[in-house]
């Protein structure tokens, strides 16, 4: 049995306070304050390394009720989550239910938290708090447990990306195609994606040389915070398009393809982060229903002549995807992968696949 919850606090940058009650790890906590309006999949969105360094509020009024997975691994990746541990700073919500049911779940949300020493905070006005992170942008924020008040670190000056991608070289065997996954903080549903289409994988990290491998193709993986901070892995990709070789960029993966190429990248007001942004693909005009998690966007705009916008946001008109015009390079702001969310958009990964065969 859980302890009774104790009272908690979070408070902004800006000096407002959102009272609420404690679950998980009592300690205090800092980080950028976002939201997610996903009604499902808190055990993959905390496990999303793309949250390095950030509290993320979900505004879907009542989470716990399915607990959390268990820890079942296949080809060494954990089945449910999408890395090894919650990336999150901490969790912010309306109503928590420690009392869950689901098939699958081996725990409550709050006993997760503990075990990973995540604090969250439940109770909290979530519709007031995300309408004013609308208004005003995403801004730093501390979770306040017991009183403790802690040290906010001025934002962006963490190299978050450079935190969560893997020390070394992993090879993930599998058919005779191999292609370098460039480890920006990937989730393991794109390397599970990749594996179902019997493709060797060798996963390196963010600042590898990987020129020096032989491969067919380069994946440039999902992360966190702004892509600027890869200034290695953009002079690599930069070199790499001079071959011919298939290039495929994911979320953070698609901006680092746009600076490599030429283009420029700002700062979304509050990000997009949910299952449900609806991207018109160009020409076809087509509409998808994606996945998405990030905070920066590519200025489309600012691209090269023989690079073309691939799909847009239909909320907001940002940039959702670009495309070379003769030559194996795109990405997506999106996640084909999806997970959470609708797989609506996997076909790319198998399109990325034939232009390996081509």
């Amino acid at each position: 049995m859980e302890e009774l919850p104790k009272k908690a606090s979070l408070i902004l940058e800006d000096s407002s306070v959102f009272s609420g009650f404690s679950f998980g790890k009592k300690r205090s906590a800092s980080g950028e304050v976002v939201f997610n309006t996903g009604m499902v999949g808190y055990p993959e969105s905390l496990t999303d390394p793309s949250y390095q360094g950030q509290i993320l509020v979900l505004t879907y009024p009542l989470i716990g009720n399915y607990g959390v997975p268990s820890e079942k691994r296949i080809d060494g990746l954990l089945k449910y989550f999408e890395s090894d541990r919650i990336h999150a700073e901490g969790l912010v919500i309306a109503d928590y239910s420690s009392e869950y049911s689901h098939w699958n779940a081996a725990k409550s949300l709050g006993a997760w938290l503990a075990e990973q020493k995540i604090p969250g905070i439940f109770g909290v006005d979530t519709r007031r708090l995300t309408k004013k992170l609308r208004e005003k942008g995403t801004m730093p924020g501390k979770i306040i447990n017991s009183g403790k008040n802690i040290k906010q670190a001025p934002p962006g000056t963490r190299h978050l990306v450079a935190e969560v991608s893997l020390p070394k070289p992993v090879v993930y065997p599998g058919g005779k195609t191999k292609i370098i996954l460039v480890d920006c903080g990937v989730k393991n549903s794109i390397i599970r994606a990749f594996l179902r289409r019997n493709l060797t994988i060798i996963r390196v990290p963010w600042d590898y040389d990987f020129l020096q491998e032989e491969a067919d193709g380069i994946i440039l993986s999902n992360g966190p915070g702004d892509p600027i901070h890869c200034e290695a892995t953009i002079q690599n990709v930069r070199k790499a398009l001079d071959r011919n070789i298939p290039i495929f960029g994911i979320c953070l993966g698609s901006q680092i393809l746009g600076l490599a190429a030429g283009a420029h990248t700002y700062k979304l007001k509050y990000g997009h982060r949910s299952q449900n942004q609806p991207c018109a693909e160009g020409g076809t005009r087509r509409i998808y229903i994606t996945t998405q998690n990030h905070g920066y966007a590519l200025d489309a705009d600012t691209l090269p002549l023989d690079w073309r916008e691939w799909f847009s946001n239909q909320n907001d008109g940002t940039n959702e995807g670009i495309i070379h015009v003769s030559k194996p390079f795109f990405g997506t702001q999106f996640h084909p992968e999806a997970s959470p969310g609708p797989d609506d958009t996997e076909f790319i990964f198998d399109m990325f696949v034939r232009a390996i065969e081509r």
